[in-house]
């Protein structure tokens, strides 16, 4: 039997987030004009800071990767499933996406499903070590990677 590469988790009660939703909302709306201005059809944070000041979900990483993808339509946490619900009850964002451990290149897979393997999309290339941008860059040929990092 196969295991699945990604999984979707929406149990618990959600908590208080830490600033009013419409605060978030102003924060990707500025977010999605700068995108906008710059030709960026697609925004993928992986850094604490901006994962966190996009969609109050701040993540421990315990080896595995995390991400914000922010397209133009929608915001999606991408989370590792050692967090179980965690996302879903803690974030502010469209969907909340789990990859599991149980194939190698999952977290890959989840990026996939995000966004479109076509434009332009931002990365904060002060934040990415080589080889994930490496894997990035096999998992979507056809994008021209920016450093929206500034």
């Amino acid at each position: 039997m196969t295991m699945p590469n990604l999984i979707t988790i929406d149990n618990g009660e959600r908590v208080r987030h830490s600033f009013s939703d419409a605060e978030y909302a102003n924060r990707i709306r500025k977010l999605r004009a700068m995108m906008a201005q710059r030709s960026v059809d697609t925004v993928i944070f992986t850094s604490y800071h901006n994962i966190n000041y996009y969609s109050d979900f701040l993540y421990c990483s315990f080896g595995r990767y995390y991400g914000l993808a922010v397209t133009h339509d929608k915001s999606t946490v991408i989370a590792a499933n050692i967090d179980g619900a965690q996302p879903w009850r803690k974030g502010v964002a469209d969907d909340m996406l789990t990859y599991t451990d149980w194939q190698r290149g999952n977290y890959f897979r989840a990026v996939q499903s995000c966004i479109p393997n076509k434009g332009r999309v931002g990365l904060e290339f002060d934040h990415l070590p080589v080889d994930r941008l490496a894997m990035l860059k096999t998992s979507l040929p056809n994008v021209e990677f920016v450093d929206i990092g500034a």
